[in-house]
């Protein structure tokens, strides 16, 4: 059954980084909210961070918001 995480946002950081805080990630990407962009490199540092594979991690509420729910498949 794969496991949902609560994720918070920081986009235009200098270096990505995932930090687990209160029973989910805070994450800082470098890049900007544009086209998806900022998404698709939370996605791949969250994966990155537990040790799975990128098509494990998906995006299940919050495309357009700093809090994200995204969802882990064991």
């Amino acid at each position: 059954m794969p496991t949902r995480v609560e994720v918070t946002v920081h986009t235009g950081a200098s270096r990505p980084r995932v930090e687990e805080r209160d029973g989910g990630l805070e994450v800082w990407v470098a890049a900007r909210p544009v086209e998806g962009a900022a998404n698709a490199a939370v996605l791949e540092a969250v994966a990155e961070h537990l040790g799975v594979r990128l098509g494990a991690v998906r995006l299940v509420a919050g495309a357009r918001s700093r809090r994200k729910l995204l969802e882990v498949a064991d």
